[in-house]
């Protein structure tokens, strides 16, 4: 059995201090960390490799915190701990009412962050198993890999997908089921475990969908494949990344 790999934390300031500060503590206790001082470095992040969880500064210079918390909340579930300036409470206020997780006000001491980000991390976990979800980040087979806490289905030679959200739990709930025959009901109810969204025979409409984006043929299927008068099964390596 493989290693369960470090949780990888993405700190965004454009302090240089405070990067270190946070990877140096951080890597020493059993975090693997990676550092962005913009937006576009935040967003460069997610399309090299899977990430537990955010450190936000919000007074970024240039930039709106706000808006960058806005857009991870519009298209991830990745945690989120926002940094703030002691004296600023709005802005804590707003970052928790926008979908932050927690906050910590700025100088702050490296034992209170590490604590912090514990809890969230195991509130995130704990989540995930009383949904019934597996608690994975990430999958992986030939050519792509679908990242659950951001919902983006990535190419391996670069360029993101997009994905509705039916696709998405689609393509989801049978790289869960690696390998085995799934029905039309099965995926019905494995779809669940990622959104509320409940599908009917459409789903044969979302498998010609999904076939369209990740198939080389979609008219010669190698990914999923069809079992007719039983379902679906997905007929490549799935590899699942925790």
């Amino acid at each position: 059995m493989s290693a369960v790999p470090k949780p990888h934390l993405l700190v965004v300031d454009d302090d240089p201090g405070v990067r270190q500060l946070v990877e140096d503590y951080l890597g020493q206790n059993d975090f693997r960390v990676s550092a962005a001082a913009t937006g576009v470095e935040l967003l460069a992040s997610f399309r090299t490799g899977v990430v537990d969880l955010v450190l936000l500064d919000l007074r970024l210079q240039g930039e709106d915190g706000m808006h960058l918390l806005r857009q991870l909340r519009a298209e991830s579930q990745i945690p989120v701990i926002i940094l703030t300036g002691r004296a600023e409470e709005a802005d804590r206020v707003m970052g928790l009412e926008l979908g932050a997780d927690d906050y910590l006000t700025k100088p702050f001491s490296p034992r209170e962050l590490l604590a912090r980000i514990r809890t969230v991390l195991r509130r995130t976990q704990a989540g995930q198993e009383s949904h019934g979800a597996p608690v994975c980040r990430a999958y992986r087979i030939p050519g792509w890999e679908l990242n659950l806490r951001t919902r983006r289905l990535m190419a391996t030679n670069g360029g993101d997908v997009t994905l509705s959200n039916g696709e998405f739990n689609l393509l989801a709930a049978l790289l869960a089921t690696a390998n085995r025959i799934v029905s039309r009901d099965q995926l019905i109810e494995l779809s669940r475990r990622y959104d509320n969204e409940v599908y009917d025979r459409a789903i044969d409409v979302q498998i010609l969908r999904l076939r369209r984006k990740i198939e080389t043929n979609p008219s010669e299927p190698r990914i999923i494949l069809t079992e007719r008068g039983v379902g679906y099964r997905v007929a490549v390596p799935v590899e699942a990344v925790y």
